[in-house]
């Protein structure tokens, strides 16, 4: 069942990362979402093998097919990676997506100030920039790149930074306080700041219900919805289960202060534990 609008509590954007025109229609008619082509493969696969994420088959001609068909939401378009020894390649790249529609690009895997800086450039302020940070050194430099030029929004991609920090679980660099001070440090220059995926309301290994308390309690504006939102032959449509997130979403905006504190100490524990259980599924398969 779908709930009213008076129900409904509008903050966070809801990304979804697709190609498909259709569900692209589908989400621009629900508010608060936004659009996601992805045309990052260059070293990608190498970086997540053996792990279940998703490696994008999107090709440059989608950004302009989904862009056709939106009236509400923005279409942000994740580029690959900036190898200063392409930079040719990097800049036909980001002008024919701008050309095709692009609202805001986002840069995956940059690792210094000075990287980020030259994309900016070949940026030029002709749509904003969102960087992606997913690396140990840029998070070490955080300070010295958030004045960048031309950037809307901080993202922090969960899959790839704990991987480069060393981390178990995914969700670690949450407990270790590094999600925080990115939050706190785009704030302080008027950023934007969203992190991670997040499953439907009661599913994952921590569950989109808990992923979603740390989003309002750490003042995020953004998340990418999990492929668990597009299964097909389903009971939950993909609408009721955005309207299921958008319930929970209202009621986690309504906590107290002692209850959002103690929601906090609650997921904190439960991230250390599958951190543990993942670090002992490791040790068995590295023996066997």
């Amino acid at each position: 069942m779908t709930p009213s609008p008076a129900l409904i509590f509008f903050m966070i954007d809801l990304l979804t990362i697709t190609n498909s025109p259709a569900l692209a229609t589908a989400c621009d008619a629900l508010p608060g979402m936004r659009l996601f082509v992805d045309l990052e493969r260059n070293g990608k696969a190498e970086r997540q093998a053996g792990r279940n994420t998703f490696i994008s088959t999107h090709q440059i001609g989608d950004v302009g097919r989904v862009k056709a068909v939106l009236r509400h939401a923005r279409l942000m378009v994740r580029v690959n990676p900036y190898d200063p020894a392409q930079a040719a390649a990097a800049q036909a790249e980001v002008d024919e997506v701008i050309a095709q529609g692009a609202d805001l690009i986002m840069l995956p895997m940059f690792t210094s100030t000075a990287q980020l800086r030259a994309f900016a450039r070949i940026v030029a302020g002709r749509v904003p920039l969102v960087p992606l940070l997913e690396t140990a050194s840029a998070l070490a430099c955080l300070d010295d790149w958030i004045t960048t030029p031309g950037m809307a929004e901080v993202f922090v991609g969960l899959n790839d930074l704990h991987l480069s920090l060393g981390c178990r679980f995914m969700f670690e660099p949450l407990v270790m306080g590094h999600v925080e001070r990115v939050a706190l440090t785009a704030r302080q220059h008027g950023l934007r700041f969203g992190f991670g995926g997040i499953a439907r309301v009661n599913e994952g290994l921590l569950p989109g219900q808990d992923v979603l308390a740390e989003h309002l309690r750490l003042g995020s504006q953004a998340v990418i919805l999990s492929r668990t939102f597009n299964r097909v032959d389903e009971a939950t449509s993909f609408e009721q289960a955005v309207a299921e997130l958008r319930q929970a979403e209202a009621a986690l905006a309504l906590r107290t202060a002692e209850a959002m504190e103690a929601d906090r100490v609650r997921v904190a524990g439960l991230i250390a534990q599958l951190a543990n259980l993942a670090g002992r599924t490791d040790a068995v398969r590295q023996a066997s």
